[in-house]
């Protein structure tokens, strides 16, 4: 087949402007001149369609282009697109569902609430359906639930939603680190190549294969432990009340604002940054305990002279 740009436009889904900035970036191969006409074939519709897809998985114009001088070297891309498949797919067995505006209002005592429902769109646990208003998707049928058990017991939708919040900012701790700690130890063998060969993302794919359930089961025992520790210390403190209450020895997890993080990273190391900040708290601590002593004693003035120094 043979195209004008108008009709590749057409075919592809990408506008006419878009496919002349693809060829000046390089991601086109120049169409055949033919007197004053440019003509396409079905390969420049292939690549357009393939910049469109890596495009929706997140990939750059730049990692874009790298991959396909890849592929024009005749390195391939099916162990790199592999490899975006298994990172980009679902990392839960979990199926969304639908669920009706009159089905959900039903689930939560049959009240209507705008502002819920807009703070649940918000957070992602309902996404609006396109063209259908009276319809939501439900990524994770799972955590609906979990908020309708949590407000048949008497929790108030804006204390559901902000528990999700604050137990989101731990959980994407968790897994930042698990990345960090999976990158340092086992995938960073493949990342000295950009792109990285086809064996080696082969390879790196079947590998987060294998990997996929492993922060999930980590996180679920560590919970379940956590969980057994603290009810059974909270059940005690409220059968004896006067039973004092045990210290944690235990690190405590404080949210950091995103920013407030990068600025300590920019300043110390991110390797250095945990310990500057709890350096920086601790300072705190005492400085504001030096004034809270401070503040009981001798008012400015009428401070004790000290004997002099026998010598």
């Amino acid at each position: 087949m043979e195209y004008r740009i108008e009709d590749l436009a057409h075919h592809s889904g990408a506008t006419v402007r878009t496919i002349r900035a693809y060829q000046d970036r390089g991601l086109l191969p120049r169409p055949e001149r033919r007197g004053r006409s440019n003509v396409y074939g079905d390969p420049h519709l292939a690549r357009l369609r393939q910049i469109a897809d890596l495009l929706d998985r997140g990939y750059t114009l730049a990692s874009i282009k790298e991959l396909l001088e890849a592929w024009d070297a005749g390195r391939g891309l099916g162990g790199v697109l592999g490899l975006a498949v298994e990172v980009d797919g679902p990392w839960t067995d979990e199926k969304a569902d639908r669920i009706t505006r009159a089905e959900l209002d039903a689930a939560f005592g049959g009240t209507s609430d705008e502002a819920a429902v807009a703070d649940a769109v918000a957070l992602g646990v309902l996404e609006p359906m396109p063209g259908c208003e009276d319809e939501f998707l439900v990524p994770s049928p799972q955590e609906l639930a979990v908020a309708v058990e949590l407000h048949a017991a008497g929790v108030p939708l804006t204390a559901i939603s902000g528990h999700l919040r604050e137990l989101r900012v731990q959980v994407e701790h968790i897994a930042s680190r698990f990345l960090e700690f999976t990158t340092e130890h086992v995938f960073a063998r493949y990342l000295g190549n950009h792109p990285p060969t086809e064996a080696d993302a082969a390879e790196a794919a079947e590998l987060v294969r294998r990997l996929r359930p492993l922060a999930q089961q980590s996180v679920d025992a560590e919970l379940a432990r956590a969980m057994r520790l603290f009810a059974t210390r909270h059940l005690r403190q409220h059968l004896d009340p006067d039973e004092p209450t045990p210290q944690a020895d235990e690190p405590q997890l404080v949210p950091v604002p995103g920013a407030t993080m990068r600025a300590v990273q920019a300043l110390v190391g991110e390797e250095h940054a945990a310990a500057f900040i709890a350096a920086a708290t601790e300072r705190e601590v005492q400085t504001r305990t030096l004034d809270a002593l401070a503040s009981t004693g001798p008012k400015v003035g009428h401070v004790a002279q000290m004997p002099p120094t026998a010598h």
